[in-house]
């Protein structure tokens, strides 16, 4: 007999506005408080400790404008975020400091939100001039290393969705991008050029995806406020998770070395991000 689904082991109040995206910060090496990092429609970024469930810190760096993506870079000190203002911040934040380092301009924004690559050279995907287009650079030269552009007729719409990914070390890396008509795309970033293409997504109204380290699960933010759980290799319905009372816009896995101090986050409308203990009940 399959188990209920589990309730939230504790939520996150006090953001005041809808929590947009969120990124967990967790050393792989040794036991140590994670930290959550949320970004807001009020753009401000909140960083949470885990251990007292409260915030840290709170940062304003993109002028009252939302915050759609944050992501740390080598290590928690630093951080990178995207806003509706137009730019990517990089964030210093060690010995409790809060600068801004400094920022990329945007040219176009629309839904679309970054990825970062920081594997055997730094690479940010980011959208292009064209709401269809996506740009990647190397972080290191601050250079547009590839510009993929959509369908010559425009058919497949704005540029909804990207990841970075490298299939393995030495390989060019390869580049997903989900289209406003349902279209996905995978672009080789080096070769500049389209390698696979699927029509039409089945299941509107999902908001996020994300796939657990292990590869073992991934879970969906939805239009419908649920937060659901599938298994990866068949993606079979493992649990839907109801706590949300407005649309849940992002989800976020932890990678702690603790199998019990694992957990999922889930940020949404109504102002609040519950975090999960999922990983013994998949």
């Amino acid at each position: 007999m399959a188990l209920p689904p589990p309730d939230p082991k504790f939520d996150l109040r006090g953001v005041s506005a809808e929590v947009n995206c969120l990124h967990f910060s967790c050393n792989a090496h040794k036991p140590c408080p994670s930290l959550l990092f949320s970004g807001s429609s009020s753009g401000q970024i909140h960083v949470w400790n885990l251990s007292t469930r409260r915030a840290e810190a709170v940062l304003n760096g993109h002028g009252g404008r939302s915050v759609v993506w944050i992501h740390t870079l080598s290590d928690r000190d630093r951080i990178m975020s995207q806003g509706r203002d137009l730019q990517i911040c990089t964030w210093n934040l060690a010995e409790g400091r809060n600068e801004v380092m400094g920022s990329i301009p945007v040219d176009n924004l629309g839904f679309c939100k970054c990825s970062l690559l920081n594997t055997e050279r730094c690479l940010l995907a980011m959208p292009g001039t064209e709401s269809s287009q996506v740009q990647v650079m190397d972080m290191e030269s601050k250079k547009i290393i590839s510009s993929m552009p959509s369908t010559a007729d425009g058919a497949w719409g704005m540029a909804m969705c990207m990841k970075l990914w490298q299939p393995k070390s030495g390989s060019s890396p390869m580049l997903f991008v989900g289209y406003e008509d349902g279209s996905i795309a995978l672009w080789n970033v080096l070769e500049h050029r389209l390698t696979y293409k699927t029509q039409e997504l089945v299941n509107p109204g999902i908001s996020d995806v994300i796939i657990r380290r292990d590869k073992k699960i991934l879970a969906t933010a939805g239009w419908d406020y649920r937060i659901r759980i599938f298994g990866w290799k068949k993606v079979k319905p493992l649990a839907v998770l109801q706590y949300h009372s407005a649309i849940v816009h992002c989800v976020s896995f932890s990678d702690h070395i603790i199998p019990e101090e694992r957990l999922l986050a889930a940020g949404s409308k109504d102002q609040r991000i519950s975090l999960w203990s999922i990983y013994s009940q998949t």
